[in-house]
C-alpha cells in the first residue's frame, strides 16, 4: 500500500466550508482523509466514485493520476471550488552577448 505516494499526482487545492476550509491534497494518504473525515456529504455518485478509486490507487490498481480525476469530478458534484496546477514547459533565457563600451 502506497498511502503518502505522489508520483505522477500533481496537487489539488480544495476549497472547502466549515473549520476546514482550504485543503491541499498532494499524496493519496492526504485524499483518503479528506474525502473520510472532511467532505461536506458522504452520498452522491462521483463522491462514491472517487473513495473507490482512491482505494484503487493506493493498492496499485490505477494510477493516481486516474484517480485525481475522480477526486475532481467529486469536487465538482459537491460544489466545492478545486485549483489545479497547469504545469507548462520551462522558459529558456538567452543571454545574448552585448558588446562592452
Amino acid at each position: 500500500m502506497c498511502w503518502n505516494t505522489s508520483s505522477a499526482f500533481v496537487p489539488v487545492a480544495l476549497a472547502l466550508r466549515g473549520p476546514a476550509t482550504r485543503k491541499i491534497v498532494r499524496t493519496l494518504g492526504d485524499a483518503a482523509h479528506l474525502l473520510l473525515k472532511d467532505w461536506p456529504s458522504d452520498d452522491g455518485e462521483e463522491y462514491v466514485a472517487a473513495v473507490k478509486a482512491c482505494v484503487d490507487a493506493i493498492s496499485g490498481k490505477i494510477a493516481p493520476e486516474e484517480f485525481r480525476e475522480a477526486l475532481l469530478r467529486a469536487a465538482d458534484e459537491a460544489g466545492i471550488a478545486a485549483l489545479t496546477v497547469v504545469q507548462r514547459p520551462a522558459l529558456v533565457r538567452r543571454s545574448v552577448a552585448r558588446p562592452r563600451a
